[in-house]
């Protein structure tokens, strides 16, 4: 659902969510219950991230165009264990 800016005399801007079409012209502000006014804003059509975006599509265009594989990725390469302190060495291990 959209939110809807409107204008409280006293308390200033606050924004209602409302059905996408059906916001009053006016509504009751709720910190004080005047009557605040609906202002013109500008849409939030491109809100989103470039990385966002793109991630966005890639999802969408997995659903009906999925990517085939001939075969698995290959295992992530691990860190060398870390040398341990000769003084631990005899220690009892777990």
């Amino acid at each position: 659902m959209p939110l809807y800016a409107y204008r409280c005399g006293t308390d200033g801007a606050l924004e209602v969510m409302a059905p996408m079409g059906s916001a009053p012209a006016t509504t009751a502000c709720p910190a004080c219950g005047a009557e605040a006014v609906r202002v013109m804003t500008a849409p939030r059509l491109g809100g989103t991230r470039r990385a966002e975006r793109a991630a966005i599509d890639r999802a969408e265009a997995s659903r009906t165009e999925p990517t085939v594989v001939s075969s698995p990725p290959p295992r992530p390469r691990t860190a060398p264990a870390p040398r341990l302190d000769p003084r631990t060495a005899a220690l009892p291990r777990p």
